[in-house]
């Protein structure tokens, strides 16, 4: 098969209407328009969406600003910065934060997220780390376990 030989199905071209051409070619005179009105002038008529001055649909419903995320996982946060003032070795868990004061309050599950640095060896306990967080503790010395 070569593009020469490519011919759109038989049938499915159609020559254009030719309208105002007299009353034998089918659409002569008003061309198939009716007689008078909005809709028999020339011109693209009205703009879609239009309801004769009525206040149209796509103007009275409510609009959505967004759609919420169904089961949203809601974490209590905190950057590896927060995590340098603790001394070494200990323990770090949700629990052990607010008591220390550096949570106030909580939100969800602890998840560990890597801004900032760390010199001090930690053994965290959290529901999730970002990924620079648990390099970030386990190059300090520490350890990463997922609640």
């Amino acid at each position: 098969m070569k593009l020469t030989d490519v011919k759109p199905k038989a049938g499915s071209k159609r020559s254009k209407k030719r309208k105002g051409r007299g009353i034998a070619a089918g659409q002569g005179a008003s061309c198939g328009f009716g007689m008078r009105g909005q809709k028999s002038r020339s011109g693209s008529g009205t703009r879609p969406g239009f309801e004769g001055g009525q206040l149209p649909l796509y103007r009275r419903i409510p609009k959505l600003k967004h759609f919420e995320i169904v089961n949203q996982n809601v974490y209590t946060v905190l950057n590896v910065k927060g995590l340098a003032d603790l001394p070494a070795k200990s323990e770090v868990t949700l629990v052990s934060l607010m008591d220390a004061g550096i949570i106030t309050s909580n939100d969800g599950p602890l998840k560990v997220l890597g801004d900032g640095e760390l010199s001090v060896a930690l053994n965290v306990k959290a529901a999730a780390f970002t990924k620079s967080a648990k390099e970030k503790i386990e190059a300090a010395g520490g350890s990463c376990e997922i609640v």
